[in-house]
């Protein structure tokens, strides 16, 4: 009889540990992040929208097979460019979703890929977050407010109080992080449209920089300004570290309808780098795409750089190389081919970056600026 009390008792312990354990979690969380606990509660009973009913911009070839839907290349790339530049198109870096909505209040459902939700040099609310739009009654896009992540699946109310009034929204993507899904979430009597991508897009091949370190939010990124000023879709194919100016990456530029090419690799690669493989690329674009715009940016200099002669001679050397491939280039007849200098595109007063090669907000809004007027001429043109 005491041996089965014994047992009886430790298999009600057992039992009831489980319960008790979340119980205790889940009073825990609510101490430590009481907005999380309230924001988990607001988002039931909502309609939530996948996005992957309507497609996001950004993502480039949608026909084409996927191993996840928001990889930024298709599965075929996966045989054809480098085993990082594969690792890091699974990011979702670019991509934006927009949708039209009178609710006052906009929840977001999401599942990132990787548990690393931040970087010591940039925060999650860029690495990880999603960053939401929406166009004023002048038709410009003002930001709204962004999801500050804390696990891999982020279910909160992102914003709310907003006020009356049936307009449109964009949210941004995670920068360095991928997503495996995404649901916009409004309460059930309030109007939700869908909107397609629009054509056409503003096409960038780059480094880091352009993959958005170390931009404080998705939104904050040159790529993501420049389409919001020019009212235009944007591509995103930064590769941290990985920029290089690849044929294989080439070979999908060469598929996308682009309003413009915008080639800002300098920053991965060197001068021998440079004069071997820029002209080719170009080359590879025009064959392809005969009238499409391109533009050839030069290495911004380490905001450090100044007092650090070995690395502002680098810089130089790369801004050499690049002019002097855009030398041949015009001298075989390339047509609309345009060129964007790298001395100021963090400003002239070295506080343009985070830590002196990545840019800060700062740096981002003024590399916006140099960027904007040559990408205007060239589409104009």
């Amino acid at each position: 009889m005491k041996n089965l009390l014994v047992v009886s008792l430790t298999l009600c312990c057992l039992l009831s540990a489980p319960t008790f354990a979340q119980d205790k979690l889940k009073s825990e969380i609510g101490k430590l992040d009481p907005e999380m606990a309230a924001n988990k509660k607001a988002s039931d009973g909502l309609d939530w929208h996948d996005v992957t009913t309507w497609d996001v911009e950004g993502r480039i070839l949608p026909s084409q097979e996927r191993q996840r839907w928001f990889d930024r290349l298709p599965s075929s790339a996966q045989k054809s460019v480098t085993k990082s530049v594969w690792g890091l198109s699974r990011d979702s870096a670019g991509m934006m979703v927009r949708f039209k909505t009178d609710a006052t209040a906009i929840h977001i459902h999401y599942k990132l890929l990787k548990k690393n939700l931040a970087m010591s040099h940039m925060p999650a609310t860029g690495v990880s977050g999603v960053d939401l739009y929406a166009r004023d009654a002048d038709g410009k896009w003002r930001w709204v407010q962004v999801a500050r992540p804390t696990s891999q699946e982020v279910k909160s109310q992102l914003v709310s109080g907003l006020a009356p009034g049936f307009r449109e929204f964009a949210a941004y993507l995670p920068l360095y992080n991928g997503v495996d899904s995404m649901s916009i979430g409004v309460a059930p009597d309030c109007k939700f449209e869908t909107l397609a991508p629009r054509s056409k897009p503003i096409v960038f091949y780059g480094t880091s920089i352009t993959h958005g370190a170390c931009a404080s939010r998705p939104g904050m990124v040159h790529t993501a300004i420049l389409g919001r000023r020019f009212d235009q879709p944007v591509v995103n194919l930064g590769f941290s570290g990985n920029g290089k100016m690849d044929a294989a990456v080439g070979d999908y530029l060469t598929q996308i309808d682009a309003a413009v090419f915008v080639i800002d690799c300098l920053p991965n690669m060197n001068a021998k780098m440079v004069s071997q493989k820029c002209v080719p690329l170009v080359k590879q674009i025009r064959a392809a795409k005969p009238d499409t715009p391109i533009i050839l940016v030069e290495d911004r200099r380490n905001t450090n750089s100044w007092i650090m002669p070995a690395r502002d001679k680098h810089h130089t050397a790369n801004h050499q190389a690049l002019e002097t491939a855009y030398e041949q280039l015009n001298s075989l007849s390339i047509k609309n081919l345009y060129y964007i200098s790298g001395d100021k595109l963090y400003g002239t007063d070295g506080e343009g970056a985070t830590d002196g090669s990545h840019a800060n907000d700062l740096g981002f809004m003024r590399q916006a600026d140099v960027f904007e007027p040559v990408l205007r001429k060239a589409m104009q043109k």
